[in-house]
């Protein structure tokens, strides 16, 4: 199979880690381009690049039509963030990096953040969302099924589930504005077409829900919907 992808090498990383911290490649910015290329259907790569750039738009509240100039645009401020912020800052932290620090932190991700996480997830589950929604059966995600990544919890409504993903605030670059990855939406999609149900991102400071009133609401209108299948 042809492959249309640039090869970035080394710099890839780098290249992708200040892309998705300063939230560049966001439909806000970009478009959502797997919806976009699904509605294409495209056989030629020329089509698509055609018809992206004839129908996409930033999904906004100004939707703005998506040009070439557009993504030069980000370009440029990618270019900038890298240049004047993230090598600076790696630079300082390659010279304050210490073999003790590698212990360190190979320990506390393997042990504590995986407890902290196992608690997170507990809490929102059973201290919040079991309490308010006493009808649904909360399920851990098998981790042995392709969705388990990520989705923490299933939610069941009669023989259809609705997916929960718990994540600490800290995973927003700036609060309200984290975007799922493709490869993220995709399994949402796969596990939509197999439980009928949507996937609900939640963020929890301390086993508190983030703006909990509205995926309360959320979470109830897709219950509600579920029972109406």
């Amino acid at each position: 199979m042809a492959k249309f992808s640039k090869e970035f090498g080394k710099k890839e990383k780098v290249l992708n880690y200040a892309t998705q911290t300063y939230q560049l490649s966001r439909p806000n910015k970009v478009g959502q381009v797997m919806a976009l290329i699904r509605e294409c259907q495209p056989k030629t790569f020329d089509e698509w690049e055609k018809w992206y750039f004839k129908n996409a738009l930033t999904n906004n509240k100004d939707k703005t039509k998506i040009t070439k100039g557009l993504l030069d645009e980000l370009g440029e401020r990618l270019y900038d963030k890298i240049t004047s912020i993230v090598i600076p800052e790696w630079t300082e932290a390659f010279n304050q990096l210490t073999l003790e620090d590698c212990k360190e932190y190979i320990y506390n991700l393997t042990i504590n953040r995986t407890y902290d996480g196992y608690i997170r997830e507990k809490s929102v589950i059973e201290d919040n969302l079991a309490k308010v929604f006493k009808e649904v059966n909360f399920e851990e995600s098998d981790p042995e099924l392709d969705h388990a990544g990520d989705i923490d919890y299933l939610g069941f409504v009669g023989d259809y589930a609705f997916g929960i993903q718990i994540k600490p605030v800290t995973a927003q670059a700036n609060f309200g504005n984290y975007s799922p990855s493709e490869r993220m939406k995709n399994s949402f999609e796969s596990f939509n077409k197999k439980y009928k149900g949507n996937v609900f991102i939640i963020f929890s400071v301390k086993g508190e829900i983030e703006h909990k009133e509205q995926i309360i609401n959320d979470i109830q209108s897709e219950i509600d919907r579920l029972k109406s299948l």
